[in-house]
């Protein structure tokens, strides 16, 4: 009966010495690889969070193929459906097309109007270039844009007086610049 409480009491102390190296070594192992650790365990962490995204994902993309590919009629319906939108497309952009042909030749008939007319001036004796401003002026009743630009250059005050240079380093306050000494530092 003695053997059997001396077994008892050395298995306690074998237990509390192996947690008390394993506490030592899990220790000493944090303290000098902690951080890394704590860093690769959020990079793992990230990392299977994409994987299992585009796992998914790609699954996901299998499942809807097989279906897709065993209902003929959901895929005859998706391409008759794409054939349409395009065909809706390509009628959009020939009625665009016609109308900026449309437009080109409103602009080619106006040109060759107004030099029929500088032609008619000219053998009338007419400066030709008068006529061509009048029609300009007409369409826009309001004052031309070189005039009001005029009147707003001369309603402007300069920002600065006329005699100011900034390379000249004069008529400045307080911060003045100059040029730092050419050659080695001085060392001593």
């Amino acid at each position: 009966m003695e053997a059997d409480g001396d077994e008892l009491s050395a298995r306690p102390a074998l237990a509390t010495d192996g947690l008390r190296f394993l506490r030592v070594t899990v220790g000493s192992l944090l303290a000098t690889y902690g951080w890394y650790i704590a860093f690769s365990c959020i990079l793992l962490y990230v990392v299977f969070q994409k994987l299992s995204a585009r796992l998914r994902a790609l699954r996901q993309r299998q499942l809807d193929r097989a279906a897709a590919a065993g209902e003929p009629d959901v895929v005859v319906k998706r391409q008759e459906a794409l054939a349409a939108a395009r065909l809706k497309m390509q009628e959009e952009l020939n009625a665009q097309v016609e109308k900026h042909k449309e437009k080109l030749r409103q602009l080619e008939e106006e040109k060759r109007r107004q030099k029929i007319e500088m032609w008619d001036s000219m053998q009338e004796g007419k400066s030709y270039k008068g006529n061509a401003r009048k029609p300009q002026e007409e369409d826009s009743p309001g004052p031309s844009a070189s005039s009001v630009v005029q009147k707003r250059k001369s309603d402007r005050k300069p920002l600065r007086g006329g005699g100011y240079n900034p390379l000249s380093g004069e008529g400045g306050g307080a911060c003045s610049w100059r040029p730092g000494r050419r050659g080695p530092s001085a060392g001593g």
